[in-house]
């Protein structure tokens, strides 16, 4: 019954020809700059922080505005927008999906595609070397089953809940050490067949995609704040 599943949803069910070519010209534009690159559902409009229910310390104006944009949902209540983050329920800011990334290994000459959720963004982050999804909508989980059911490339999930509290106290450590906690606590959130395993499982096709010629810089780390222990 799966398998039937999958052959509907990823077989079936297609593209018309033209926004298939379309998508298929963006791709080939975007390998013209790098041979493999990431693509981002960065997803950080304001209506889907509205909706989210979650506060990223911008004050009286963020409060004001965001507010005023969840009336939109009558049946959205949100009593603590604080544990909302906390408990991991909230996109990561775009500054920390780049943490993230660069304590992954990605450096800064990593090309990046950063997705709006159109059309055409879906194949370009169907045929990306790495997607990067930073909610758990409708779009991501497709995208997450197409691109294991049709040859496995990774898909990374940030681990919100555990990554916040480690944001949170990131200037409080070196660099290294803030770089090998988002590693562990990325175990199971990195689109691989042994999610849960080692680290080393789990990290083995961003190596593979290393010595394929991506530009991964192992050691990105001039500007993070380190201190003194």
């Amino acid at each position: 019954m799966q398998k039937l599943r999958c052959r509907v949803n990823y077989h079936a069910l297609r593209f018309t020809d033209s926004i298939l070519e379309m998508g298929k010209l963006l791709v080939e534009r975007t390998r013209m700059k790098s041979k493999h690159f990431i693509a981002l559902h960065l997803r950080f409009e304001s209506d889907m922080l509205a909706f989210s229910g979650c506060y990223y310390g911008g004050g009286e104006k963020e409060r004001t505005e965001l507010g005023a944009i969840r009336k939109r949902w009558k049946s959205l209540h949100v009593s603590n927008l604080d544990r909302e983050r906390r408990n991991g329920r909230c996109p990561l800011t775009p500054e920390e999906v780049r943490l993230m990334l660069r304590a992954l290994g990605f450096g800064s000459d990593a090309h990046l595609y950063v997705a709006s959720g159109e059309t055409l963004d879906f194949i370009v982050c169907d045929e990306s070397d790495v997607f990067v999804t930073n909610n758990n909508g409708n779009m991501a989980r497709i995208l997450a089953g197409r691109r294991r059911y049709f040859g496995h490339k990774p898909t990374i999930r940030p681990n919100a809940k555990k990554l916040n509290r480690l944001f949170m106290d990131r200037n409080n450590m070196r660099w290294e050490e803030f770089a090998s906690r988002v590693r562990t606590h990325q175990i199971g959130f990195m689109g691989e067949t042994n999610e849960g395993k080692p680290a080393e499982v789990s990290f083995m096709k961003i190596q593979l995609l290393h010595m394929q010629g991506f530009r991964i810089q192992g050691k990105t780390t001039s500007d993070f704040p380190k201190s003194n222990s």
